[in-house]
């Protein structure tokens, strides 16, 4: 049991999985932060990423887990937010490699693209992998740096 809390948010097309993984993390022990949406209309996936990295931000969670059809714009919307470093993975392979290289906080899943347990997979191997150090922590210093935002 863990009383670490993910932030954990998607749009329309991410909203089935959310709910499947939200289900997953709470069975698990993790308090989660539900930030939506929580039906099948229309939304837009920028406010969702926001969502989760203001609560990033704020200290209301640790880490976050954001779906939305694919992946891709979800990711790129949250990835414009300085603190956060959001990998879209599709298999555990990269939810490890994002971890222990890239110390990646936030988790980015494709509801349309992924299976259940896979994702769940992926999920678990996220929230359990360390980041390693090292000679990766020079370079996860220069993403802070990277570029205008």
């Amino acid at each position: 049991m863990t009383s670490e809390t993910i932030a954990l948010a998607s749009d329309h097309g991410g909203v089935d999985l959310k709910n499947l993984i939200r289900d997953e993390l709470v069975a698990k022990g993790y308090a989660v932060l539900d930030l939506g949406t929580d039906g099948a209309a229309s939304v837009d996936y920028p406010d969702y990423a926001t969502l989760v990295a203001k609560a990033l931000k704020d200290g209301r969670a640790s880490r976050g887990i954001l779906l939305c059809g694919t992946g891709i714009g979800i990711s790129i919307a949250a990835n414009r937010h300085r603190h956060v470093r959001a990998a879209l993975v599709h298999d555990c392979y990269g939810a490890r490699m994002c971890r222990q290289h890239n110390d990646a906080n936030v988790l980015v899943l494709g509801g349309r693209t992924i299976g259940s347990e896979v994702a769940k997979d992926c999920v678990d191997v996220f929230l359990t992998t360390a980041f390693e150090g090292g000679r990766h922590a020079r370079r996860v210093a220069k993403l802070a740096d990277a570029g205008e935002r």
